[in-house]
């Protein structure tokens, strides 16, 4: 009988530094259901440096371990199914992925409100770091529903890291399925707390449910263009297309790309086939793209740039999980069945970083 390979999620101190040196939290998260039911979920990383990522491949039968540095702690598990999805700095995380039953999990920055209670005698046998509860929800469940019911089994606690000042890595999860159900789970007070999302939709802080309060002051979005308006007889029209959506928050912030994803995921016209609907959600995702230079923050000397490392969409349907990078906007796709497949007993990477092709056309006439 082969032996499974053994994970133990462990985050070095090079990545936790870098993490420390930045203000990273421009991750957005939204779903389209097409016309034949499939869910396609995007989502955006964002980040200072390069991270890295690769596509992660760990197949049904894996044997986890949890990040905390007391082995004799924390949880300790072998998937029921595989998954697959994009890692960073060669660790064995799972940040954006589904697993081949297509459930979906996010893992997104909640810096200023996640926390998380202290591993105890009571709690060791079920905890996990942050950093380790997104491979645990794809390893364990198949849907929604099953995530519901079992989704505080485990505890995440703790995991202080002294190149963060002694702070645990601050997530929260957006969960979705192949039903177009979707759940946010968010350890908040150092508890964990789940909200149904019916928008399907996530970025970062505040907490979603302050998210979602604060779409009240953009109900007058509308993507009809406004009317003419008489003014005692002076005939006002507007400049041109788009009036509907004036008012509508342009910039980086989390509330603000909030809204946006809210209002384009909810008006995106709905194409027949699930096929269709994956690069139509590329495109939508284009909007939160975030080139070098456009956010910047000062931190002593060093000026932190981040920016949109790679975008990722994920069809629930079909099971594969397709990326574009910063460097090759060419979409590439893996089939998590397929590639779990070829895995066989040990978990593998598939690589990530390209460069843009650019083809010459000049003489290729018609």
């Amino acid at each position: 009988m082969v032996k499974k390979k053994t994970v133990s999620f462990l985050v070095t101190t090079a990545v936790a530094g870098l993490l420390m040196s930045t203000s990273a939290n421009a991750c957005t998260s939204l779903r389209l259901v097409a016309g034949d039911g499939g869910v396609v979920v995007g989502r955006t990383m964002e980040f200072e440096v390069d991270m890295k990522s690769n596509v992660l491949v760990i197949p049904a039968g894996t044997e986890m371990t949890s990040s905390l540095a007391d082995k004799s702690q924390g949880m300790k598990y072998k998937t029921k199914y595989g998954m697959i999805g994009a890692n960073g700095f060669d660790l064995p995380i799972i940040a954006d992925g589904i697993n081949d039953q297509g459930l979906y999990v996010g893992t997104l920055l909640l810096p200023g409100y996640a926390s998380y209670p202290d591993v105890d005698s009571k709690n060791a046998s079920r905890a996990l770091a942050s950093e380790d509860y997104g491979a645990w929800l794809l390893a364990n469940f198949a849907n929604v529903e099953e995530v519901r019911a079992n989704f505080n089994k485990a505890v995440i606690v703790s995991h202080p890291l002294k190149p963060l000042a002694g702070q645990s890595f601050p997530f929260h999860y957006v969960v979705h399925d192949s039903t177009g159900a979707a759940v946010v789970i968010e350890p908040v007070n150092k508890e964990i707390k789940i909200y149904e999302d019916p928008i399907g939709v996530l970025t970062n802080s505040p907490p979603f449910d302050w998210q979602v309060t604060n779409l009240s002051n953009y109900v007058n979005l509308n993507v009809n263009n406004v009317p003419p308006v008489d003014l005692s007889g002076l005939k006002i029209t507007n400049y041109g297309q788009g009036s509907g959506m004036h008012g509508l928050p342009g910039d980086f912030t989390p509330p603000s790309r909030f809204v946006r994803a809210v209002v384009f995921s909810e008006t995106a016209v709905k194409l027949p086939t699930t096929e269709k609907t994956v690069p139509q959600v590329f495109h939508i995702m284009n909007m939160f793209d975030i080139p070098v230079g456009a956010m910047r923050e000062v931190l002593g000397k060093k000026v932190v740039h981040d920016y949109t490392n790679w975008t990722s969409v994920s069809d629930l349907k079909h099971l594969t999980w397709a990326y574009k990078t910063y460097d090759d906007q060419s979409i590439r796709s893996v089939d998590v069945r397929k590639a779990c497949g070829a895995a066989g007993n040990e978990i593998k990477t598939i690589k990530m970083h390209s460069v843009q092709p650019i083809e010459d056309v000049s003489t290729k006439f018609n």
